[in-house]
């Protein structure tokens, strides 16, 4: 057996009371409920995250990084349930081996008018992933937590006629941004991994259009 490891328990904890910005607090009524996987492993390099990139071409989300999951079908028992078998059908994922640690407040993405319940997974018996879904997956990989919190690797990216900004991760040939971005910013600091970066001034930053992400500056 390989138990949750304490660190990972007291992130639950705190998931649990987790502010929710105002962008990303659901509305009273309406949204497509749905869920994602945020799965922590260990490694020779500490703690890491799954993540998934989807396809180009898609009609949302296109060529962005991403946590595994989708929306809740009648037939799954809870949130959870929906969580796993999304990573199972996307990655390949062996859900017997994924223990089911807690999960953050339910999060709303406006642009697909999806409510989210992200939960949050233990590793416990790792398995083979690779895209098994290859309609929806590019790419699946695990990402070491160091490196999503070396300042090096963090950019600010310009959410375009929206207006404001959010943070991007450059790892493992992804920038991973937008909703995901925002998650992992908060993991960040509720694990206790987050390091002092410069946000003010940053020459390296992108923004978000129709098309894509564009380097500004």
């Amino acid at each position: 057996m390989n138990p949750p490891p304490s660190w990972l328990a007291a992130l639950a904890d705190a998931a649990e009371d987790m502010p929710v910005p105002p962008p990303m607090r659901p509305p009273r009524t309406g949204g497509r409920e749905s869920a994602v996987l945020i799965l922590f492993g260990e490694a020779d390099t500490g703690p890491d995250l799954l993540f998934i990139q989807r396809n180009e071409g898609l009609r949302r989300h296109s060529g962005q990084p991403a946590f595994p999951g989708g929306r809740i079908e009648p037939s799954d028992a809870s949130p959870e349930a929906a969580a796993l078998r999304e990573a199972a059908e996307e990655t390949g994922l062996v859900p017997a081996g994924v223990d089911v640690v807690g999960r953050l407040p339910e999060l709303y993405l406006s642009f697909s008018d999806f409510r989210v319940a992200p939960v949050l997974g233990w590793w416990r018996e790792p398995s083979e992933v690779r895209p098994t879904d290859l309609d929806e997956v590019a790419a699946v990989s695990r990402v070491p937590v160091a490196d999503l919190a070396e300042p090096a690797n963090r950019v600010m990216v310009r959410y375009g006629d929206r207006g404001g900004w959010g943070p991007g991760f450059r790892v493992g040939g992804m920038l991973v941004w937008g909703f995901t971005g925002a998650i992992v910013d908060r993991l960040l600091v509720l694990g206790g991994w987050e390091l002092p970066w410069r946000r003010e001034g940053l020459t390296d930053v992108f923004e978000a259009t129709p098309h894509g992400l564009r380097p500004v500056g």
